[in-house]
């Protein structure tokens, strides 16, 4: 074991963190024994590194004597503690359960008696008690949430008018990787970063990772392997099943497939949870009365499906699909090739764009087309405009108005309840923070170097209006990505895959390829809600078993 650099004298009198939020709870002596079956004692003196920022396949600590501190190694006033942790609390957080990279260091605050159990036997363990795995996979994500509300982890330094800088940032959060974000603009120490490092200015934006590494505009693809998020799958002819979107829909079917005892790969171009991984409450969603996020529905589903073995590939974006010698081959963006014995397409759709002048402009910094933790951030305090009469942009106006200085919702027409189940619009006429603004449309985006004010024009009189904004919300339906499928598959008029081409139900989700699938948002005729593709996905690994059964390959 390793020394930390922390100061002991600073830290060795630290108390332990209260569990406010819990995010830290104590096990029971039953739970304790229960994990002692799959992991190891072990005594560390005062001062030992437990695991290290930027480690990976760590294992999980169960305090079983004396204390540890959890600390940020790179904070630019030097260590800070996250937590300090006594008998009975657990030390990691949710890239104990995924194999990445974990974003902070625990270094023993006193001589301790640990019990380590190792990755591969921590996904074990939890699956022999579902109590206590979800008590450990509940308080990962909430840690995870504090730390991207502290801004441990990445830290980007690059322009808020840089569409790079936006992109990183899109892909940090849609892949719930805590990060802390130094604008050139207004950040006075972004610029002494940049001179203590001798960089300019054109090389931005920057990822700075472990206070060293240093990686100068990169792409999504080097940013991911940096952190363990991208696994290739294990070399081999061709595997069972290959997953293309990562939503609800492909999740359920990595989950179904994997614990099938398939070999099951997961492509997605930005980040596993799909347009659900955006949505800030779900509250509609069978077994969560009390709504769950989509980014904690999708790290739920993650940990599930690579519990048995499922490999995923983020970003892997596919571009072609062919069948060769039998199987296909799926051709991703990067020049990488997977190959599979069946493909379940579960690509979901993309967001709708407004039309407008002045979105080019403002298109990233300013527009946003989801309302998650990170652009709620990005608005504190701000007015906020929302375009859209469906759910999403619903949930979307109660949960910004909860820290936005105002938040107006406005649709195209005068029925709140058209588009949006009936439970979201009561809330939203009954909240004082949230006007509704009925026959209406977005006709123009104005600012200087920021956006400033949204054109409003009344559909009924023509009339037109200026409303002050610094953030707009798109969220106006969208559009299936099967450009790349185009000849390859049956497409409907407006790109939505067709299935069912035979007789039965076992050609439900089957397309015009034998072997190829379809599920959720991308089918043609498919209801487009969450429990619906979840549900999707998970049938048609039952077809794909036929397939394979009948294919002889089971």
């Amino acid at each position: 074991m390793s020394t930390s650099s922390s100061s002991e004298a600073e830290f060795s009198d630290l108390p332990e963190t209260p569990d406010t939020y819990g995010a830290y709870p104590r096990l029971a002596d039953e739970q304790i024994g229960l994990l002692s079956r799959y992991g190891q004692r072990k005594r560390l003196a005062k001062g030992s590194t437990l695991f290290c920022e930027g480690d990976r396949d760590c294992g999980l600590f169960v305090v079983l004597d004396g204390q540890v501190r959890v600390v940020q190694d790179d904070n630019p006033e030097g260590p800070r503690v996250i937590a300090v942790h006594g008998r009975g609390r657990f030390v990691g957080d949710l890239s104990m359960l995924t194999g990445q990279a974990v974003y902070v260091t625990a270094v023993a605050q006193t001589d301790v008696e640990v019990l380590e159990i190792l990755y591969d036997r921590l996904k074990e363990a939890v699956t022999q008690s579902q109590a206590l795995g979800d008590l450990i996979l509940r308080a990962f994500i909430l840690r995870r949430n504090i730390h991207a509300d502290l801004g441990i982890g990445l830290r980007i330094i690059g322009s808020r008018y840089s569409a790079d800088t936006r992109r990183l940032r899109d892909f940090a959060s849609r892949n719930r990787v805590p990060y802390r974000w130094e604008d050139l603009e207004q950040d006075a120490e972004a610029e002494s970063t940049l001179q203590a490092f001798d960089i300019s200015p054109d090389e931005t934006p920057i990822v700075i990772w472990k206070g060293h590494n240093i990686l100068r505009n990169p792409s999504n693809t080097e940013l991911a392997e940096l952190l363990g998020l991208r696994e290739d799958a294990a070399p081999r002819d061709a595997v069972d099943i290959l997953v293309v979107g990562a939503g609800p829909a492909g999740l359920a079917a990595a989950v179904a497939a994997a614990s099938e005892g398939l070999s099951t790969v997961v492509l997605d171009a930005i980040a596993t949870g799909g347009q659900a991984g955006t949505s800030s409450q779900i509250e509609n969603y069978l077994g969560f009365p009390a709504g769950i996020s989509g980014g904690e529905l999708a790290d739920r589903a993650v940990v599930q499906a690579r519990k048995f073995g499922a490999a995923f590939m983020i970003p892997g974006e596919a571009q072609s699909l062919e069948h060769i010698d039998g199987h296909f081959d799926v051709g991703l963006i990067d020049g990488a090739h997977v190959e599979a014995h069946t493909v379940v397409l579960a690509t979901g759709v993309r967001f709708r764009r407004l039309s407008v002048p002045g979105m080019d402009r403002f298109e990233g910094p300013h527009v946003y087309y989801a309302a998650t933790e990170f652009e709620a951030r990005l608005c504190r305090g701000d007015p906020v405009v929302i375009v859209g009469g469906g759910n999403s942009a619903g949930q979307a106006a109660l949960f910004l108005a909860r820290t936005a200085a105002d938040v107006t919702l406005m649709i195209r027409h005068d029925d709140l309840t058209r588009d949006m189940s009936r439970y979201l619009a009561e809330r939203i006429t009954a909240d004082p923070r949230v006007q509704v603004w009925r026959n209406c449309e977005v006709c123009e985006l104005r600012g200087d170097q920021r956006l400033e004010e949204v054109i409003v024009q009344d559909l009924k009189t023509g009339e037109r209006r200026s409303h002050a904004a610094t953030a707009l919300f798109v969220l106006i339906g969208s559009e299936p990505h099967t450009r790349w499928l185009t000849g390859a598959i049956a497409l409907d008029e407006r790109g939505f895959v067709m299935t069912g081409a035979g007789t039965g139900a076992a050609v439900m989700f089957e397309t015009s390829s034998a072997g190829v699938f379809a599920v959720g948002d991308v089918r043609s005729g498919s209801v487009k809600r969450v429990a619906s593709a979840a549900g999707e996905g998970a049938v048609a690994v039952r077809l794909v078993y036929e397939h394979l059964v009948q294919a002889g390959r089971r």
